[in-house]
C-alpha cells in the first residue's frame, strides 16, 4: 500500500505515545507516576454534567448545525466580548471537536503549498504537523530561556518573508507555562499589523494564571490587529472537559464559512448534547475554575520547590498552564533518552522536549494529585543524582 507523501512527513504524537505506555505499565500493576498528559485530574463540574444529562433527557440527540448549536455560538461570542474585549458575533464562531480540531480546520482553510507559518519553539507538538498536513511550511523560531521562551518582536519580524501567511501565538504556553505580558502582546501586534500577516492566538489555558499574571488577547489591542486575528480556544483545560471534545474558532466571517464547509464534509456537527454542557460552563460562573486553579497553584509550588533541590536541573517558574519545562543539559542525555530511562528505571512518565522543538528539556505536567507529585519528584531526584 502506498500512502500519501503528506503522512510520511508527519510524526506521531510523543505525548500520546508516552501516556499510553505509562497507562499500559499501570495496567500491569506497576506504580507509575505520570507527569505526561496535559489533562486535569478533576471531574467535570456537576452543573456542566447535569446540563448534558438534561439535554439527553429532552431529546438533544439528533444532528445539529455543522458550525455548532446557535445558543452555544451566541454564548461564546458573549464570552469573547465580555472577558476578552473581542467584538465577534455568533456568525464569527465555529464550534469544533476540541481546540485541536479548530486549529486543524483553520490550517485546511487557510494554508496551502508555498505558505509559511511562523511557530515559536518550544511549541505545542501538533502545530508544525498540522501545517505540514495542510501543505504549508512550518518556520520554527527558537526562543531562549533568558527570554522565558517567548518570541521577541525582532525575532518575529526577521522570520517574516513574502510567503508568510500566519503566526501562531500560544499564551499561556504549552509546554513552558510562560505568559506574554500585555506590553509584549502589544509589541507583537504592531509587527503583525505592519507586516500584514495573520495571527492565530491559541488561548486554551487563558484561565490558568498565577502570581497576578494577566492574559491579554492579541485581537483586543486595537481595531487593526483585530482584523488580523483568529482565536482558538476550548473547554478542556479550564473546565476539565478533555473528553467532551468541544473547542471553537473565532475569526473573520469568510474564514469561519470556509471552516464550516470543511467540517460539514468531515465530522459534521459536534456532539449535540455535549454542547449544552458547554453552554452551562459559560453561563454557570467561574467558581469551579477558581477551585481548580487553587489546587494547580499549590501543585505548582510543590513541584517547582522540589525541582529547585535537584542538582543539574533548572527551569523558569511558569506563569500559567500546568507545566514545568525543565532544562536537563547537565545530565548529558537527550530528552528522549532521559524520559525513556526515567520511565523504565523509576516508573515516572515525562515528555521529551524534542517533541516541542527543544531537545535540551523535558516537560512535566502537574495536573495530578500532590501525593503523586511528591513521590514522582523524589524518584526524579534519585534518577538525576545517579547520573551526576
Amino acid at each position: 500500500m502506498k500512502l500519501t507523501t503528506r503522512i510520511t512527513q508527519v510524526h506521531p504524537s510523543l505525548t500520546l505515545t508516552i501516556s499510553a505506555k505509562a497507562k499500559a505499565m499501570k495496567a500491569e500493576g506497576l506504580d507509575v507516576c505520570s507527569f505526561s498528559a496535559g489533562e486535569p485530574d478533576f471531574d467535570t463540574p456537576e452543573h456542566i454534567k447535569a446540563a448534558a444529562k438534561a439535554a439527553l433527557d429532552t431529546g438533544k440527540t439528533k444532528y445539529g448545525p455543522a458550525a455548532g448549536e446557535p445558543r452555544l455560538r451566541e454564548a461564546i461570542a458573549k464570552k469573547l466580548g465580555e472577558e476578552n474585549g473581542l467584538g465577534y458575533e455568533a456568525e464569527n464562531i465555529i464550534v469544533t471537536n476540541g481546540g485541536k480540531h479548530s486549529l486543524f480546520n483553520l490550517m485546511l482553510a487557510l494554508i496551502e503549498a508555498g505558505d509559511e507559518v511562523i511557530i515559536p519553539a518550544p511549541y505545542w507538538l501538533s502545530y508544525p504537523e498540522m501545517v505540514k498536513l495542510a501543505g504549508g511550511t512550518p518556520v520554527i523560531v527558537t526562543t531562549s530561556p533568558a527570554a522565558d521562551y517567548k518570541i521577541t518582536p525582532e525575532q518575529l519580524r526577521s522570520a517574516i518573508t513574502p510567503q508568510t501567511k500566519l503566526f501562531i501565538l500560544n499564551s499561556p504556553s504549552n509546554p513552558t507555562g510562560m505568559v506574554y505580558t500585555p506590553a509584549e502582546i502589544q509589541a507583537l501586534a504592531e509587527v503583525v499589523v505592519e507586516e500584514d500577516i495573520l495571527v492565530v492566538s491559541d488561548e486554551i489555558y487563558e484561565k490558568i494564571l498565577y502570581d497576578g499574571a494577566q492574559h491579554l488577547s492579541i485581537g483586543a489591542v486595537g481595531a487593526e490587529i483585530f482584523e488580523h486575528t483568529i482565536i482558538s480556544n476550548g473547554f478542556a483545560k479550564a473546565f476539565s472537559m478533555t473528553g467532551w471534545r468541544i473547542g471553537y474558532l473565532a475569526g473573520p466571517l469568510e474564514l469561519i464559512k470556509a471552516a464550516t464547509i470543511i467540517q460539514g464534509h468531515s465530522t459534521s456537527n459536534i456532539c449535540t448534547f455535549a454542547q449544552y454542557g458547554a453552554i452551562a460552563a459559560l453561563e454557570g460562573g467561574l467558581d469551579c475554575v477558581e477551585q481548580m486553579l487553587q489546587a494547580f497553584t499549590q501543585r505548582r509550588e510543590v513541584m517547582y520547590e522540589r525541582l529547585q533541590a535537584i542538582p543539574g536541573l533548572s527551569c523558569p517558574k511558569p506563569d500559567g498552564a500546568f507545566y514545568l519545562f525543565i532544562d536537563i543539559r547537565k545530565t548529558g542525555l537527550t530528552s528522549l533518552d532521559f524520559c525513556n530511562s526515567l520511565l523504565e528505571s523509576q516508573q515516572v512518565a515525562a515528555i521529551p522536549g524534542i517533541a516541542f522543538g527543544n531537545d535540551s528539556c523535558i516537560r512535566l505536567s502537574y495536573a495530578t494529585d500532590l501525593a503523586t507529585i511528591e513521590k514522582g519528584m523524589e524518584r526524579i531526584d534519585k534518577f538525576v543524582r545517579n547520573i551526576l
